[in-house]
């Protein structure tokens, strides 16, 4: 689903990491630890195409990222991945069914069916009409994941999604990543500091600086 081939990001003379190589597959689980300021999150911007590589391929899907124009780029995100951050990104404003609707906008789709189900999979059923400030963190974390899945994408990225949570949470919001990649064949990788959210994974690598290895 997602081969990394030669990875390579510097920021001036400064190597942020380099030969990174990963193969991903189908529903396949997959950790990255490292602490922090080791380049997890930009290593993730990388993927996506939010960030310019200094080396290597990034291919997904068998269609090579890195060679794609912008537009092109863009597209991709918006049809085959999912994004969980670890500070929410939910749009107060916006009720929680519209949050969790707002990948299928982009795409010029409209399925309340899709919400709702992607919010029932997360353990949010009926809050759909709820503002964002009226709930936990532990829900804010699981309304992102369900805008995340809502759209059916072949890849989830998160980056720390439990970091901002407290044990209890956190514990949750892992369960729901770990059953929704196995319950859809969604590959997801996941970028944390926690080894503890990274032992729920199929695999645990480290990033380094010169590279990418098994922990």
């Amino acid at each position: 689903m997602l081969q990394l081939q030669g990875l390579a990001k510097r920021y001036g003379s400064t190597p942020v990491f380099a030969g990174v190589d990963l193969d991903l597959a189908q529903g396949e689980f997959v950790a990255i630890v490292g602490e922090s300021g080791v380049g997890k999150s930009t290593l993730l911007n990388c993927i996506a195409g939010l960030d310019s590589l200094d080396a290597g391929r990034v291919v997904l899907n068998g269609e090579e990222v890195t060679t794609m124009s912008e537009p092109e780029q863009a597209m991709l995100r918006r049809r085959d991945l999912g994004f969980v951050f670890q500070a929410f990104h939910v749009l107060p404003h916006l009720t929680v069914a519209q949050n969790v609707a707002l990948p299928l906008l982009l795409l010029h789709r409209h399925d309340d069916d899709a919400v709702a189900h992607a919010l029932d999979e997360v353990g949010l059923t009926g809050l759909g009409k709820r503002l964002p400030q009226t709930l936990s963190g532990g829900q804010l974390q699981r309304v992102a994941i369900a805008r995340a899945l809502v759209h059916a994408p072949k890849l989830i990225l998160a980056d720390e999604p439990t970091g901002n949570l407290d044990a209890g949470n956190a514990l949750r919001v892992m369960d729901v990543l770990v059953q929704q990649s196995r319950a859809h064949r969604t590959a997801c990788l996941l970028v944390t500091h926690s080894h503890a959210a990274a032992q729920r994974a199929d695999r645990v690598m480290e990033l380094r600086p010169d590279g990418l290895f098994v922990a």
